[in-house]
């Protein structure tokens, strides 16, 4: 199997790297230093490993690196930052739908695809949405909340109120 350049633009940041063709974009990013991109199952089934491609969600581990050349990457670490997260990446953390965090960066990027097309989803959709997202410490509740506290605040309609009432300030949900 013989390498080959390819060139990955990932959350803004051209990167070229030389990979054999049975190289996934999973392996490639996490090798690139992308570790927020989550190994989990290999086989497209957690979505721990879900980026946007070219604008469109996909399991990095269903596509060959070889097959995203020349393309935009954008990971979760490259929607927001600590210091200016992504109105997503706040509600997830003020809903508590963290727990251990490794389905998270997956939950996020599933999350704004689904806001992306639906601004104000129902709970169905928003379950349909992220069904292709595996949690093994939450039990979906507070992420559902998180979902629709981040849909609420996209839209105006609220601001740091949790979809059961509860007030956030700055610090517990």
């Amino acid at each position: 199997m013989s390498s080959r350049i390819v060139r990955l633009t990932i959350n803004g940041r051209l990167h070229e790297a030389s990979l054999p063709p049975n190289t996934t974009l999973l392996t490639a990013l996490r090798d690139l230093g992308y570790t927020d991109v989550k190994n989990g199952c290999e086989i497209g089934e957690c979505g721990a490993c879900a980026v946007f491609l070219n604008g469109e969600a996909v399991n990095s581990c269903m596509v060959l690196a070889q097959q995203a050349d020349g393309a935009e990457i954008v990971t979760n670490a490259g929607l927001g930052t600590m210091k200016d997260p992504h109105p997503i990446q706040e509600a997830f953390a003020d809903a508590g739908a963290i727990q251990c965090g490794f389905c998270t960066p997956g939950m996020v990027v599933s999350t704004k695809a689904l806001l992306d097309r639906n601004p104000d989803p129902t709970e169905a959709e928003i379950r349909e949405a992220l069904s292709g997202n595996l949690c093994r410490c939450t039990g979906y509740g507070q992420i559902v909340s998180a979902v629709r506290l981040a849909a609420d605040r996209l839209t105006g309609k609220r601001q740091g109120v949790l979809p059961d009432g509860d007030e956030t300030g700055g610090g517990e949900a």
